[in-house]
C-alpha cells in the first residue's frame, strides 16, 4: 500500500514525524511524502530541507504560495495549489492519504484527493478554534475523508456528529504527545549555545498567528502582546515567526522590528524544529500567544499557557492555561499570575486531556485493521435525535 503523508509547514511536519517514522517500519507499506506549502518558500525557511535531512525522500514537490498573505493572495495559491497537486497524484497512484488539522494547503489536496478518488485519513478532525476560518476548513475536510483520528474523545463524537461511521472515527490522542514522550530534550546551556542567545529570571516563547476572522487586524493586535512584553523586566522572550496566513507577514515584520531594539531580551525564528522547539518549551516559565503548542504541548510539559484572543475558542483546555483578551492590561495580569507559586504549582501537577504519547502506533494500528482499499462512496450516518 502506497501511503501519502502531505505536509505544507514546519509545525505539521513536526506533528507528523512520529507517525511517518512508524510507517517507513510497517511491513508492505511504501511511503510517499508530498511537500508543498511554506516548506517551498525562502521566507518561511526552506524546512522541505529539514524533510531531507531527516533522510526522507520527498516524492512530490507542489510550489503554490504567492508572496501576499492578503485574501485574494490565498485564495490563488489554493487554486495554483490545485493545479500541481492534479500532477502529483496523477504520478504518486497514491492508495491512501493522509492530512493532518485545518490549513487551507490541505484543504486544496483533500479536494484534489477526492475528484482522483484518493481515500482520506484526516488527523485532528472535531476540534474546534472559533477565532480562525480553518475551524470551517477542518470541518470540510472531514466530510472528504473515509478515516478519522481525533485527538479527544469529545471530538470524536463531534467527528460522528457530522455524520461519519463510528467505525472509522478513531480518538488516538494528539501525535504532539508522541514526540513529548519520546524526544530527548537539550539542556539550557546547550539551547543558549546553539541558539546564541542567553536566559534570563524569567523566559517565555511567543507564537502569535493572525485571527483569520477577528475583526481586529493583527497588527494591532501584537502591538498590544509587545506592549505587555515590555513591561516585563528580567525576563527574556523567544519569538518564532507566523505562519503563511492571512496578514502573517505583518506580525513577522513587527517581530524584527521589535528585535532590532531589543536584542538583549528578544530573539527570533523562522523555524525551530521540533527538537528545539520542546527544548526551549520545557525551560520557560510560558508559552505566550494563540498557537496550539500552547493548548496542547504545553501543558504536557508543565508548562503555563498564556492564551490571548479568540483564535484557540472552543478546544478543550487544561488547568494551566490563563485565557486573556488582546489587551495589554489583561496580558500583564497573566503574566504576574503564573508566577504565582500555588499555580506553579498546579501546572506542574496538570493532566493532559491529549493522550498518552502513544497516537502514532494507534494510527497505524487502526489503518491495518480496516484493511484500507479503493475509494468508495461514503453514506452519510444519520444520527437518532
Amino acid at each position: 500500500m502506497k501511503v501519502c503523508i502531505a505536509t505544507a509547514t514546519r509545525a505539521e511536519y513536526g506533528l507528523l514525524k512520529p507517525l511517518i517514522d512508524k510507517i517507513l517500519i510497517e511491513p508492505g507499506w511504501t511511503l510517499q511524502t508530498l511537500v508543498t506549502g511554506a516548506h517551498l518558500s525562502p521566507e518561511f525557511g526552506l524546512t522541505y530541507q529539514q524533510i531531507e535531512r531527516d533522510g526522507l525522500k520527498i516524492d512530490a514537490k507542489v510550489e503554490m504560495l504567492l508572496s501576499s498573505d492578503t485574501a485574494g493572495g490565498i485564495v490563488k495559491s489554493m487554486g495554483l495549489g490545485m493545479i500541481g497537486y492534479a500532477d502529483a497524484f496523477k504520478n504518486l497512484a497514491t492508495d491512501l492519504l493522509i492530512i493532518l488539522g485545518d490549513r487551507y494547503e490541505m484543504l486544496a489536496i483533500a479536494s484534489a484527493a477526492l475528484i482522483y478518488k484518493i481515500p482520506i485519513a484526516h488527523i485532528n478532525g472535531g476540534e474546534v478554534t472559533e477565532g480562525a476560518y480553518d475551524d470551517a476548513i477542518r470541518h470540510a475536510i472531514t466530510k472528504m475523508s473515509h478515516y478519522h483520528f481525533t485527538s479527544t474523545d469529545e471530538y470524536r463524537k463531534r467527528v460522528i456528529q457530522l455524520g461519519e461511521h463510528a467505525e472509522h472515527v478513531f480518538n488516538v490522542g494528539a501525535l504532539s504527545i508522541d514526540n513529548i514522550k519520546n524526544i530527548i530534550p537539550l539542556s539550557r546551556e546547550q539551547l543558549e549555545r546553539d541558539l546564541g542567545i542567553k536566559f534570563l529570571k524569567y523566559n517565555y516563547q511567543v507564537t502569535f498567528h493572525p485571527t483569520t476572522l477577528g475583526d481586529i487586524s493583527s497588527e494591532k493586535q501584537f502591538k498590544e502582546l509587545l506592549s505587555a512584553i515590555n513591561t516585563q523586566d528580567e525576563s527574556f522572550f523567544i519569538f518564532t515567526k507566523a505562519n503563511a496566513d492571512t496578514d502573517g507577514r505583518i506580525i513577522n515584520q513587527m517581530i524584527d522590528e521589535y528585535i532590532s531594539m531589543n536584542p538583549d531580551k528578544a530573539a527570533s525564528f523562522t523555524s525551530l524544529g521540533t527538537i528545539r522547539f520542546l527544548s526551549v518549551l520545557k525551560v520557560c516559565d510560558a508559552i505566550v500567544g494563540n498557537s496550539s503548542s500552547g493548548i496542547v504541548e504545553a501543558p504536557s510539559l508543565g508548562i503555563a499557557t498564556i492564551n490571548i484572543g479568540s483564535r484557540q475558542h472552543g478546544r478543550i483546555q487544561a488547568q494551566s492555561i490563563i485565557n486573556c483578551s488582546v489587551n495589554t492590561t489583561e496580558i500583564v495580569n497573566a503574566f504576574e499570575q503564573i508566577k504565582d507559586s500555588e499555580f506553579k504549582l498546579k501546572t506542574n501537577l496538570v493532566i493532559s486531556p491529549y493522550g498518552n504519547g502513544n497516537a502514532a502506533q494507534e494510527i497505524v494500528n487502526a489503518i491495518r485493521s480496516i484493511h484500507v482499499k479503493k475509494y468508495s462512496p461514503k453514506v452519510f450516518n444519520n444520527i437518532a435525535f
